[in-house]
């Protein structure tokens, strides 16, 4: 058994078909499907079930996916830490980002971060912020920016706060409160809202808002992209409350848009989030480059 077999039996498992595995590794099918053969025959288990037009993960194979996926990530580890004795940062560094990050200007990072360390490959994922956290815990990210509640912070994670920020309400242009220089919260819980889904750390920041003022809103409208909240919003479907360092220069060029202070609005903090557990020479470089100083590798 090698690494190479290992990289054929994730690249299947991940495309659930042997030529596209194939492409992917930079190899001919044939030597592929040899490869994935043999490490069946020494391991004593069928990997995949197969036929003409499907392919699929066994139970076995299942099982040893798992080990496979962690070998392979202990070898490019070993890469890594190995040239960054070296002096030279290699390897790979996922990050997480909320579509809202407002704090840093994930690009012109991501720009300053590849002049420095042109060797690392960069992989981006955006997604909710309780979802990158536990990715961040199951080893399947690196680093993230996340944005939550006041006064809740991501578990088990190394953390930093990266900046505090109010909503604003979101109207459109023609609203009756276009115009105002701020409202509170009763004076717009009769509003029709459009917000994010339920149960998300996005919709949670307006809920514990409303909540916490004992006011009741109507959400007629869910939406998982904030494209689709604002396009709602002006479109007169709604009233969204988003965070203000996020919304603003969108709104600034959108006559469509109006936006409003909100004295008693919900409040929202960025942080940087990163694994506790010894984090990757990758990683490390990327702190640096945010200027944030990563505390001693813990067991």
């Amino acid at each position: 058994m090698d690494l190479q077999q290992l990289r054929y039996v994730v690249a299947v498992a991940d495309t659930l078909n042997f030529t596209r595995a194939a492409e992917r590794c930079q190899v001919v099918q044939s030597a592929l499907s040899h490869r994935i053969a043999a490490l069946e025959r020494e391991v004593g288990v069928r990997l995949f079930a197969r036929s003409s037009r499907r392919v699929e993960l066994t139970g076995a194979g299942a099982a040893f996916l798992v080990g496979a996926r962690e070998c392979l990530a202990a070898a490019d580890r070993a890469v890594a830490d190995a040239a960054a004795a070296a002096g030279v940062v290699r390897g790979r560094l996922a990050v997480g980002v909320i579509v809202t990050t407002a704090a840093v200007d994930v690009p012109e990072v991501l720009q300053r971060y590849r002049a420095r360390h042109p060797d690392v490959r960069v992989v981006l994922r955006s997604g909710r912020s309780d979802d990158l956290a536990a990715a961040i815990r199951a080893g399947e990210l690196d680093i993230a920016f996340l944005g939550l509640p006041e006064g809740e912070r991501p578990a088990g994670l190394e953390t930093v706060v990266l900046d505090h920020d109010r909503h604003v309400l979101v109207v459109e242009a023609g609203h009756r409160l276009a115009g105002a220089s701020g409202v509170a919260l009763t004076e717009i819980t009769d509003e029709t809202f459009v917000d994010f889904v339920a149960g998300t750390p996005a919709r949670a920041q307006s809920d514990r808002a409303f909540a916490t003022a004992g006011l009741v809103r109507d959400v007629a409208y869910e939406a998982g992209m904030v494209e689709l909240i604002i396009r709602l919003v002006a479109r007169g479907l709604g009233v969204a409350l988003l965070p203000q360092a996020f919304i603003r220069p969108l709104a600034e060029d959108d006559p469509r848009l109006a936006l409003i202070p909100v004295a008693d609005g919900p409040r929202r903090l960025e942080y940087l989030a990163w694994s506790r557990f010894n984090p990757s020479p990758a990683t490390r470089a990327m702190l640096d480059v945010l200027g944030v100083r990563p505390s001693s590798p813990r067991s």
